[in-house]
Parts: C-alpha cells; structure tokens; sequence
C-alpha cells in the first residue's frame, strides 16, 4: 500500500520561491505518472503540474513551476519560482497506478497525499 506525504509548505512573499517534495512509502512507484494539484479557500481542486514520460503545466504555472522526480529517493518536487497571491492554495501530490493519459483528471489519480499549504503574501 502506497502512501504519499508532502513537505515543503510554507508562507512566503510575492516573488519568492518554495520546493515541495511528495515521499511515497510502502512501494516503490517509479513507473507510476505523478502530479500536482492546488485547491484554494472556495474554488475546485486544479491541475499544476505532471510528470510521466515528460511533463506537463497548467498554463497558469507554467515557466514558473518545475516538476521532476528522483526516483531512488521515492519522491516527487515542485521547485515554484515567481509565486504570486493567487498561487496560494493547498497543494497535493497524487500518483496513478493505470497510466492513463489523461494527466490534467484528479479522477484519474488513485493516491492522495494530505496536503500541505503554501500561502504567497502581497
């Protein structure tokens, strides 16, 4: 049974940056398509950033995220650079066990870790 943890979260200020990391235990889940999503106070949860055989942003992100992954360390980064208010949301790692191409889907994504907060200050 695979479990996922993030860290990393924080306050920082517009223009800063923060690195989020996604530690699964229990397997190893180097074949695994893994990502990001965001959900902030009042809105639906949303795409940041995946990471299969090549990865891919939501266009809100994109330029300023990176995602990318080690896989002897079972975990999964987000370096965000340039962070903005409206970036400010919790944000969750996921990983799928079927592959399907449909990266952008949280439906998609069998696992969740908890969460963690990141909140940008103007």
């Amino acid at each position: 049974q695979v479990q996922l943890v993030e860290s990393g979260g924080g306050l920082v200020q517009a223009g800063g940056s923060l690195r989020l990391s996604c530690t699964a235990s229990g397997r190893t889940f180097s074949n695994w398509p893994m990502a990001w999503f965001r959900q902030a106070p009042g809105k639906e949860r949303e795409f940041v950033a995946a990471i299969m055989w090549t990865t891919y942003y939501a266009d809100s992100v994109k330029g300023r995220f990176t995602i990318s992954r080690d896989n002897a360390k079972n975990t999964v980064y987000l370096q965000m650079n340039s962070l903005k208010p409206e970036d400010t949301a919790v944000y969750y790692c996921a990983g799928q066990r079927g592959g399907s191409p449909a990266y952008w889907r949280d439906v998609e994504y069998d696992k969740w870790g908890p969460g963690t907060q990141v909140t940008v200050s103007s």
